[in-house]
């Protein structure tokens, strides 16, 4: 599934394209693609066609494009294979297009953005747009204090400037709960998934199953410090790409996967200690880990 890297490498992807530019035409191939809009698929088309979009912004996994002059926004969530591709307008459809929103910028033209979905779990819909609880901005890429009501359940994410560390500290003191388990609840900090929950983990040197309220003080600065750090450096790098399901607007994959110490990297020597590194399982995904940098320690 997209995390925080790729989702924010598309909507800064999106952001030259659609910022300013008047929605034409929509067409919607697949209903499916709406799961998450609460209207009909013509009331969809109906309320984009014509509306003048502002400039994404995304918190998490999620982005939203606000429509100006409403109190609206067309969210975009990605789910485990959605893309947002631009596209001139008469581009041949894609193979899993669900999709097209034809736009008229004053600038670049005519052109079209394509939601293309191949396993069809993403969706995009309109939704009103509420007040953030902290008067602050929605989040990243807007200045606006204002989320869609879809996302107003996820927390900030830690590249957000909003994003409280001090909040984030003491949402671990209470909890028994593994450390891999909290960092990937999107409700306490948002953008981490799998990937870059293994990653951060390898970084500070924690075993995933250890308890969140077990780490020191010292340590869970040191794993929020590695948090940043691993999210930076996958932006930086365009994401991370297994496979042609993620890319960024213009069809290119990421590269961060090059990167990569501890996910998917199973049986290969640590690049810190050379201990094999171990996959087990976790819920119903992988934790990826080095048994010998990132020992369970219990007090």
């Amino acid at each position: 599934m997209p995390e925080l890297p790729e989702v924010d490498v598309v909507r800064a992807g999106l952001a030259p394209a659609v910022s300013g530019a008047f929605v034409a035409a929509v067409e919607v191939h697949d209903a499916r693609a709406l799961t998450r809009h609460s209207g009909s698929v013509n009331d969809f088309e109906r309320r984009l066609t014509g509306a003048l979009l502002k400039a994404p912004a995304r918190r998490g996994k999620f982005l939203w494009i606000p429509v100006a002059d409403s109190a609206h926004a067309l969210v975009g969530h990605l789910g485990m294979s959605g893309q947002l591709l631009l596209r001139a307008p008469d581009a041949p459809r894609e193979r899993h297009e669900r999709i097209r929103l034809f736009l008229d910028h004053p600038q670049h033209g005519e052109l079209a953005v394509v939601f293309a979905d191949q396993r069809t779990f993403g969706s995009l819909a309109l939704d009103a747009l509420v007040p953030t609880t902290d008067g602050r901005a929605g989040g990243w890429g807007t200045e606006e204090a204002t989320v869609p009501t879809q996302v107003a359940h996820i927390a900030r994410d830690p590249l957000d400037p909003a994003f409280s560390d001090a909040a984030f500290l003491g949402h671990l003191a209470p909890r028994k709960a593994a450390i891999k388990r909290v960092l990937l609840d999107q409700t306490i900090v948002s953008g981490i998934g799998n990937i870059y929950a293994d990653e951060s983990l390898w970084a500070a040197r924690v075993h995933p199953e250890t308890p969140a309220q077990e780490l020191s003080s010292r340590t869970a600065r040191r794993l929020l410090a590695e948090v940043r750090l691993v999210l930076q450096k996958a932006l930086a790098e365009g994401g991370t790409s297994f496979d042609a399901q993620y890319v960024n607007v213009n069809g290119q994959a990421g590269y961060f996967a090059h990167s990569l110490n501890a996910y998917g990297q199973t049986g290969k020597a640590c690049p810190r200690c050379g201990a094999k590194i171990v996959r087990v399982a976790f819920t119903n995904r992988s934790s990826h880990y080095c048994p010998r940098c990132q020992r369970l320690r219990r007090r």
